[in-house]
């Protein structure tokens, strides 16, 4: 994709290439095999199949011209050897990552493009509408494309310019991989696989930026998790219910060991608090000894330099394990999450342990609605009845 809207001047067209492509190969591979080269081979066909269509229009539309003459004078050989060095990955997002378009549209563009996830998938990772995230994509790849935004491999010199938008795609593809948004599954590991590999790439090629470190470590720490989550039959196992005797605890040492090093730094961000909160998790045996106020230190200090609804709901979730279900409900209600499933199974949790059984069974019925997880709403569902049984 970054190969070809570099050539092509036009995201949408270099987008409608390649999935021109992959159709063309899914019948091709079958019949002669894969290709030696199949990177190469993808962007051959893609970049043969918008020249069709650029020839094809060239006559009606002075900006088609133009972008066949650019492309017929791109040398096919350069794009190929450019595509087929594998770490090259991070680097696409980076160029992906483009600083003349505004943050949240640069990691929308970035997931649909290079991170494996639909716009419906980004669309729920934003908390929006799935209809209001494609109107977005529309909206940025024409500004790309009407602005003439030229899209190349950054230099080394400009990569921390990106870093910060590369580093919510990377967390992003990693959240949609560790609980799908949608599906029968609960986990990807697939995505979480390559948000990991990813992480560890950046390490290496930005080793004295703290949040990379800690994004690293934040998702080490999470991942630890992964084999505790479910149950025998995939179903979804709560944090305070996992049996911890099966956390990784080789992602767990790594992830700490990352996180001394940032602590020895002293330059807090957003990752390396997140991965802070989870290392307190991860040091304790058995749910009933979480360290709960020092969790709350932590989140306090991230709604301080990174202040969001979000971060709200899991401090508020921290208070109610120290001050109560009472205090944190206060909190909770004056919160603004209507659309996210979580906002509603936790308040439905602690309306529950104060016995507003009525009033808890309206929250998990939302929970429900909006959860699109099959797992996840079959956990909801679960309580849901047992709170009604009752």
């Amino acid at each position: 994709m970054a190969v070809l809207t570099r050539s092509l001047g036009d995201i949408s067209l270099a987008e409608e290439a390649v999935q021109d492509a992959f159709t063309v190969a899914i019948t091709y591979w079958q019949q002669h095999g894969i290709p030696a080269a199949p990177a190469g081979w993808i962007i051959t066909t893609a970049r043969n199949k918008a020249l069709d269509k650029l020839r094809r229009e060239a006559s009606r539309d002075a900006r088609h011209q133009a972008a066949l003459s650019l492309v017929e004078q791109a040398p096919v050989e350069q794009a190929i050897e450019e595509h087929d060095v594998r770490d090259e990955q991070l680097r696409l997002i980076f160029t992906c990552c483009h600083p003349a378009i505004a943050p949240e549209w640069q990691v929308a563009l970035t997931l649909r493009l290079l991170g494996g996830l639909s716009t419906a998938e980004i669309a729920r990772a934003f908390i929006v509408p799935e209809a209001t995230m494609a109107q977005r994509l529309t909206r940025v790849k024409a500004k790309i494309r009407d602005a003439g935004i030229p899209y190349r491999i950054p230099e080394s010199d400009e990569l921390p310019s990106r870093l910060n938008t590369v580093l919510a795609v990377l967390y992003l593809i990693f959240n949609e991989g560790y609980t799908a948004s949608s599906g029968a599954a609960l986990i990807r590991n697939e995505l979480c696989g390559e948000a990991i590999r990813l992480g560890r790439l950046l390490a290496e090629l930005l080793p004295q930026e703290s949040e990379v470190l800690g994004l690293l470590a934040l998702m080490l720490l999470i991942n630890s998790r992964r084999d505790a989550r479910t149950d025998a039959t995939g179903g979804f196992v709560n944090l305070s219910e996992q049996d911890r005797s099966l956390w990784n605890r080789d992602e767990i040492a790594e992830g700490q060991h990352l996180l001394r090093i940032c602590l020895a730094r002293n330059q807090a961000g957003v990752y390396q608090l997140q991965a802070a909160i989870n290392a307190v998790h991860s040091d304790a045996a058995t749910a009933e000894e979480t360290d709960w106020p020092q969790i709350l230190q932590l989140y306090n200090h991230l709604s301080a330099i990174a202040p969001n609804p979000i971060v709200a709901l899991n401090r508020a979730v921290a208070i109610a394990e120290i001050d109560g279900a009472d205090t944190a409900l206060k909190l909770i209600d004056a919160i603004e999450l209507p659309r996210y499933h979580l906002y509603h199974a936790v308040r439905a949790d602690l309306l529950r342990r104060q016995r507003r059984n009525a009033e808890a069974a309206l929250a998990y019925q939302s929970a429900i609605e909006l959860c699109e997880n099959v797992k996840e709403r079959e956990y909801l569902e679960t309580k849901y009845k047992a709170l009604v049984k009752n």
